[in-house]
């Protein structure tokens, strides 16, 4: 496969969109489609981001500086950029990857209050000329999302997971920012539907988008 062939598909969306169980139906679709993909999520994905990772997302880490969280995820991006993402492109895959630089424009930028330039900054940085290709942004409201995480007893409770209902909220309202700074980039997928629904949306997302290229 040439390299025009090569995508950064990102997934985003609030705690409890459903994101992870989309993306797993993704790889799927994309394999059938003929491409070679690589699955991967941020904060983590390799090594050294994993255990990055653990120090954002630990519970009892509540003395964590805001700016402190934002470099931590920068620096955990960088990283998992040039080990994992960069090889996978350069090899003309597509990659599909749970979270990227829009999560911290949301968490960060704007539920915390740093500011999304200033966040961007930092992250321009740590990514370099790599933005995504394609943002499936999965809305859900807050409360929806959050009643998910507690019926689900199989998926990890973190840091983030246990944030007020406002920061929540903020966090939703700072998608809805991005959604109209980057039009063309972030398709909105409703995660409030079905799973079957929702899979089928980000799937015809993702055609249209590679039928234009």
């Amino acid at each position: 496969m040439n390299e025009e062939m090569s995508y950064l598909i990102t997934l985003e969306g609030g705690e409890g969109a459903g994101k992870t169980s989309v993306s797993k139906q993704l790889v799927a679709f994309l394999e059938q489609q003929g491409h070679s993909v690589v699955s991967t999520r941020e904060p983590g994905g390799i090594e050294i981001s994993e255990q990055i990772r653990k120090v954002i997302l630990d519970q009892d880490n509540v003395k964590m500086d805001s700016r402190t969280e934002a470099l931590l995820y920068a620096a955990a991006r960088r990283q998992h950029l040039v080990e994992k993402i960069i090889p996978a492109l350069e090899a003309g895959k597509v990659v599909l990857c749970d979270r990227y630089i829009d999560s911290s424009l949301a968490y960060q930028g704007h539920a915390r209050g740093i500011g999304m330039s200033e966040i961007f900054s930092i992250n321009k940085f740590a990514i370099d000329k790599y933005m995504p290709d394609l943002t499936l942004y999965f809305d859900v409201q807050p409360e929806v999302g959050l009643a998910r995480i507690e019926r689900d007893g199989n998926r990890e409770v973190n840091r983030l997971d246990v944030e007020s209902m406002k920061f929540h909220e903020a966090v939703r309202e700072g998608y809805h920012m991005l959604i109209q700074q980057y039009p063309d980039r972030i398709q909105v997928i409703d995660a409030d539907n079905e799973i079957d629904l929702v899979v089928q949306a980000a799937e015809n997302a993702i055609l249209a988008f590679i039928k234009k290229k």
